[in-house]
């Protein structure tokens, strides 16, 4: 890219995002606004679905793009994209938080007797007979219930929809552990949604089907 100033370029958004960060290295202002509006909701969305807190999400969100001005040069771009870059950031960021911060509520913590995980009635689609809402918190919950490692992987590679590659870049780890981890995951969260009616054993989720 020319050493022009963002600004002066017709259409901004068309420039990469390594163009972007290496112009925030020049100090071109612009390139950092460019590059705020681009990945800002990504961030936080990472921040939001990891953590459950608005407040935290808002604050690692402004916090990765300080950092991002004051150490451009710690980026690798034969490592993943900037975007993983920056969301790993975000993850280091808020895996301190969690070391200072009790803000996880485990699902079964809120899922008391009549609640929306209790009136899920499909053995094989455990959200099936809910409202598009409920399903929605009642999964929001359940990632925020799992285990930070296997949050993580859920979080990127199924709300996020991060290639495995570029989890793995995140996560700094290989490929397969991030699917294998996903595998787990995914297990974990069936179970966390399925009524509890339908986990005690096969002949009380025989019986319930019988009366469904």
């Amino acid at each position: 890219m020319a050493d022009a100033k963002i600004h002066r370029m017709t259409n901004p958004d068309k420039i990469s995002d390594d163009d972007l960060l290496s112009a925030i290295g020049r100090g071109d202002e612009q390139a950092f606004v460019t590059l705020y509006r681009r990945r800002q909701a990504t961030i936080y969305r990472f921040s939001l679905q990891m953590s459950g807190s608005p407040a935290l999400a808002e604050d690692v969100t402004q916090e990765v793009f300080m950092i991002l001005m004051r150490s451009t040069l710690a980026y690798d771009p034969n490592r993943g994209p900037l975007s993983a870059f920056m969301i790993g950031v975000a993850r280091n960021l808020i895996r301190q938080r969690m070391g200072r911060e009790q803000i996880y509520v485990p699902i079964e913590d809120e899922a008391g007797e009549g609640s929306v995980s209790e009136r899920a009635a499909s053995d094989d689609n455990p959200l099936e007979s809910l409202s598009r809402g409920e399903a929605i918190e009642t999964i929001r919950r359940a990632v925020l219930s799992l285990p930070p490692r296997y949050r993580e992987v859920v979080v990127l590679c199924e709300l996020q929809e991060l290639s495995y590659a570029d989890a793995a870049s995140v996560l700094d780890c290989a490929v397969g552990t991030v699917r294998s981890r996903l595998h787990r995951a995914r297990a974990m969260l069936t179970e966390k949604v399925r009524p509890k009616s339908m986990t005690e054993s096969p002949e009380r989720a025989a019986e319930a089907r019988c009366f469904a």
